[in-house]
């Protein structure tokens, strides 16, 4: 087995994957997985930037990484940095400060590349299910962008596009710098159109509606299931796997929106740092069951990180 560590940067969070991984079973034993809000992408749609304080934040974490980097023994480490680093002017500033700390350069990669990763890591130990049917689509939203991959053992079509959770609320739920609380239909209707015009750029290049199994990642995605088996507590176990029909969704998704802020921290499942923007992400993962008619989502605690993981083996 191979000791690697995997680091995901994205527009919200950043991740950490140290594991041990086994390429003749398939499997990635778990030493150390955990995430830390970051909010790198603060902005940056509006300025073109990466704003002072989020570099900060973002190196702090990266500080707490590389010591437990180091405390595993990882043989191997990859950065890779996805959509608000690709988008940003001051993207140099980003890439030496992680240098000096962790003494690799974040690769800031493509859409494509990160579609790629999301895939692997989501379906490599689907490959033996017989109860989910192929080609998969797996849907990657993160904070700045989605991924859309559809493919069978391996993938067929690709495409990201800027819509993500905090792009979205970034782009429609905010009022004076602060999150309309709850938004108004009109705004609501505003980032739906903008979701479903995303969605035909995305149509153009991968067939979405091919797909027999649809397959969610990230933390919209994973919160949504918290929400809809009423978890007490944040739980990767329960998660991982399960399933959520359509009009479970819908529900969802119709509540986060017109939820106050208070009434949306009050979520036992929910982490502080998606307070904000799971509205925006559950609509996102609604309108993508809309548009292809599927009736349930997989949710997948596997997803780029485990990507990441699988290319360092």
């Amino acid at each position: 087995m191979t000791r690697v560590a995997a680091i995901d940067c994205g527009t919200n969070s950043i991740r950490l994957l140290v594991a041990d991984a086994d390429p003749a079973t398939g499997e990635l034993t778990d030493l150390d997985r955990r995430m830390t809000i970051v909010r790198l992408g603060q902005g940056v749609d509006r300025t073109g930037r990466l704003a002072p304080e989020a570099l900060e934040r973002t190196f702090a974490a990266c500080r707490e990484y590389a010591e437990a980097v180091k405390e595993h023994g990882a043989q191997r480490l990859r950065f890779v940095a996805t959509s608000a680093s690709r988008d940003a002017e001051n993207r140099d500033e980003f890439v030496r400060g992680v240098l000096d700390i962790l003494g690799v350069e974040p690769e800031v990669i493509t859409g494509d590349q990160e579609a790629e990763f999301s895939f692997t890591g989501a379906t490599r130990e689907l490959a033996g299910r017989t109860d989910l049917h192929r080609p998969f689509l797996v849907v990657d939203i993160g904070g700045g962008s989605t991924e859309f991959v559809v493919g069978d053992d391996r993938v067929r079509a690709a495409r990201s596009v800027d819509v993500g959770c905090v792009r979205m609320t970034e782009r429609h739920l905010l009022a004076d710098g602060a999150v309309v609380d709850p938004p108004t239909e009109e705004r609501i209707a505003a980032m739906r159109a903008d979701i479903e015009a995303a969605l035909d750029r995305a149509e153009r290049t991968v067939p979405l509606r091919e797909a027999r199994t649809l397959v969610g990642l990230a933390g919209s995605v994973t919160t949504v299931s918290a929400i809809a088996q009423d978890l007490p507590a944040y739980d990767s176990a329960a998660i991982h796997h399960s399933r959520v029909p359509r009009a479970r969704v819908r529900e969802i998704s119709d509540w986060l929106l017109r939820a106050t802020h208070a009434e949306r921290a009050a979520v036992p499942s929910m982490h502080p740092g998606r307070v904000d923007v799971i509205g925006a992400g559950a609509l996102v993962l609604l309108s993508v069951m809309d548009r292809i008619g599927a009736e349930e989502v997989v949710v997948s605690e596997h997803d780029i990180l485990d990507g990441i993981a699988w290319s360092l083996v």
